[in-house]
């Protein structure tokens, strides 16, 4: 083609040929561009709340594994210290908590060898370790109950079972010359034991629960769900998170930890003709709202969860990932947004376990007080047995389909 001038009609509409086809080659890369980013973004999504695939060395089998073994070597504690000063005089709720959630743990991922270890520590408290057997006067005593359920349900041996029920209905049995305020109790259907404090309502509905598992008898989850709506109605917050009791106005960590995994264990086998049914699934859902906006961006929780000045804590991490992984899998939580919650909680809690297998800062056993200082200065554990535990129910949880 021949160009006379730069003001030729040819090379004006050359040139404007060549622009064109060079917007029309970028649009296109554009395009490729933003649907291979956008293919991207969304498997990147969907991989956050991806809770079947983990990084090497993170995946829960690995993890329970590690943290069942470790309590299988350990002595029975003092209310979760592995390293007292005097010895044990029984075996107390933390214990419980980490052995019930092995024996979860050897069910789920069908470990035979694992059921032998936890059955063959138990079987002393049969005989030369008796008098190591809690006495059934107090909900953190009690709740020892489930751990013997959780052994007749998986050997059917019936000592087990007459045991755990021992602890199950002697909750619900009132004794003598007791106090006008657990007469009332009583007498309006609840657990002589209630205090309203919210560690309970993991300790009293568990038995319970694992009860109704063992027997099939719906008094014993007629009497868990009850309770719990009455916990619900006493303590939970308008922001869905409790204070630590009615006198304790502060949302301690563990605290509402036990309360999280109370309902979701509860509501797992909890039948749907139930009354309280929505009622415990509202409370439920009420709080998880609550804890998605609390929980920090590294994946934690806070002793004090809505105090933005307290540290972070494992085992209340441990308690909301096990509730979140819970309410995900059985579909009363957004899959998307609370597996995503859940999954950072996992992989955030395994940046405290050290080479020795033990969970770092956990806050040790906590009174009721109503005093900010009391929460925050509390001792920060390595290995405590209130750490160890929920770390493992959220590894079994991970497995259970």
């Amino acid at each position: 083609m021949r160009i006379k001038s730069l003001n030729d009609t040819s090379y004006q509409q050359y040139i404007l040929l060549i622009i064109y086809s060079m917007s029309i080659q970028n649009f296109v890369r554009s395009c490729l561009i933003f649907i291979l980013v956008g293919i991207s973004a969304a498997g990147s999504q969907a991989q956050d709340y991806n809770l079947k695939k983990w990084p090497d060395g993170k995946s829960p089998i690995e993890i329970g594994e590690r943290i069942t073994r470790k309590f299988l070597n350990s002595p029975h504690s003092r209310y979760g210290d592995l390293k007292p000063i005097k010895p044990p005089t029984q075996i107390t709720y933390p214990d419980v908590c980490t052995w019930l959630g092995g024996l979860w743990f050897a069910k789920e991922t069908k470990n035979k060898e694992l059921l032998k270890g936890f059955q063959q520590r138990f079987e002393p408290l049969f005989n030369e370790e008796k008098t190591l057997l809690p006495e059934p006067n107090h909900v953190d005593n009690n709740v020892f109950g489930a751990l013997a359920l959780e052994l007749y349900m998986q050997t059917g041996q019936e000592k087990y079972l007459k045991l755990g029920l021992h602890y199950a209905d002697t909750q619900w049995e009132l004794p003598e010359n007791s106090k006008p305020e657990k007469q009332s109790y009583h007498d309006k259907g609840y657990t002589w034991q209630t205090r309203i404090w919210i560690d309970d309502m993991f300790m009293i509905t568990a038995v319970q629960a694992q009860a109704y598992r063992a027997t099939g008898d719906e008094k014993y989850i007629k009497r868990a769900a009850k309770e719990m709506v009455l916990y619900l109605d006493e303590i939970q917050l308008k922001n869905g998170l409790f204070y630590h009791s009615p006198e304790a106005h502060y949302s301690w960590g563990r605290g509402n930890g036990w309360m999280a995994v109370g309902m979701a264990e509860l509501l797992r086998i909890l039948p749907k003709s139930n009354p309280n049914r929505d009622r415990i699934v509202a409370g439920f859902n009420k709080m998880m709202a609550a804890l998605l906006k609390y929980q920090t961006e590294d994946g934690m929780w806070r002793q004090i969860i809505d105090d933005p000045e307290a540290w972070k804590e494992t085992s209340c991490t441990a308690m909301f990932t096990y509730a979140m992984i819970t309410g995900t899998k059985n579909g009363w939580l957004n899959k998307k947004t609370y597996g995503a919650a859940a999954r950072k909680g996992w992989l955030a809690l395994l940046n405290y376990l050290n080479d020795n297998d033990e969970l770092t800062e956990v806050c040790a056993g906590t009174n009721i007080q109503n005093n900010r200082e009391h929460y925050i200065n509390r001792p920060r554990c390595v290995g405590d047995l209130h750490g160890q535990a929920p770390l493992l129910w959220c590894a079994m949880a991970l497995v259970r389909k």
